[in-house]
């Protein structure tokens, strides 16, 4: 008897947020079941509603909002997690969780897993070539972390460059490779 695998989808807060929507059906479709953590900041893009519309279950986002239950979120959502993919991924994102920082639920649920994170980029080209950003990436994929690289397009700038997130069946595939 298979299991069905729990994939957390961490999304935060970049223009390419609304790809997240197609990433979370095709996962269902997979046969994944999928629970969203959204940053603060992604709320300001899209509601929590769109997402619990569409994967029919609770979004959770604040790292001390009152719980439908008493469990721990953090703790109980790393917990059941067998890959967490966080899609998009800011370079702020990535900065934290590679300096440690656990300062929201998405960063708190990455610090607690023992699950594989796989991380999806997307930004303007400048903040993914940034030194910093790059020896962020460099760092976590020397503890393990699983990228999907972005890919060359239009930005949200205008401009075309590398920074957009990957093809959502790209990311789909990697998921399956992982889990």
């Amino acid at each position: 008897m298979n299991k069905t695998k729990n994939i957390i989808l961490g999304v935060s807060a970049s223009i390419a947020i609304y790809k997240a929507c197609d990433l979370l059906r095709r996962l269902q479709q997979e046969g994944f079941a999928v629970t969203v953590v959204m940053t603060p900041e992604s709320q300001k893009l899209i509601s929590p509603l769109v997402f619990e519309s569409l994967s029919g279950n609770q979004v959770f986002s604040g790292l001390f909002e009152t719980q439908r239950n008493w469990d721990i979120a953090h703790v109980t959502l790393a917990a059941k997690a067998d890959l967490v993919v966080i899609a998009p991924a800011t370079a702020n994102i990535i900065g934290k969780i590679a300096g440690g920082i656990s300062d929201d639920l998405l960063t708190c649920v990455v610090c607690a897993a023992s699950a594989p994170v796989l991380i999806c980029p997307a930004m303007n080209e400048g903040m993914y070539l940034n030194r910093i950003t790059q020896g962020n990436i460099k760092k976590l994929k020397s503890l393990d972390y699983k990228f999907v690289e972005p890919r060359k397009g239009r930005l949200a700038c205008g401009d075309i460059g590398l920074g957009c997130l990957a093809e959502i069946e790209t990311i789909v595939k990697e998921v399956k490779n992982i889990v």
